[in-house]
């Protein structure tokens, strides 16, 4: 027969749910889940991992983790992020100001310009599609006008 998964926690159920309830982000809501069910309703790791549909490691390390660190372990920073950049993004947002200000006064902006400037200011060359990445990232589109207004009259062919 395996081993029960259980564990011992200092928050009582309303304190759990409310976790549950409150936290953001998905698997750190998983884990209190995990948590909260080792708590009420010991069972197999196996057993557990198939309710929550989750990985039987998923639950051995939620509970080792949370035994030893608490409630810590489970509102930790998760992996996600920018860690390759070139700036962070309060640095672009100060390098793509001059550029964003002379669009207002009807400049134009191209790219070949904002990666030269942008180049300079990281010593290296990057592609193009760095700089298209950056001014997506601040919201940056290229706004065109129209040919010609949309409720003028269409001229008619061969008259």
């Amino acid at each position: 027969m395996g081993k029960i998964t259980k564990i011992k926690c200092d928050l009582d159920n309303d304190q759990l749910t409310k976790k549950i309830k409150e936290t953001k982000g998905f698997w750190r809501v998983q884990k209190w889940l995990i948590i909260y069910n080792a708590k009420n309703y010991p069972c197999k790791a196996g057993d557990l991992a198939k309710h929550l549909n989750v990985s039987k490691s998923l639950v051995h390390k939620t509970i080792y983790e949370y035994k030893k660190y608490g409630e810590a372990s489970i509102e930790k920073k998760g992996k996600g992020g920018r860690w390759h950049s070139y700036m962070s993004y309060e640095e672009e947002e100060e390098f793509i100001k001059p550029f964003i200000d002379s669009a207002t006064e009807g400049e134009i902006a191209t790219i070949d310009e904002i990666k030269k400037e942008f180049e300079k200011k990281i010593n290296k060359t990057v592609h193009k599609t760095t700089i298209y990445r950056l001014l997506k990232r601040h919201n940056w589109r290229k706004i065109v006008p129209r040919p010609e207004h949309p409720k003028t009259e269409k001229k008619t062919a061969g008259i």
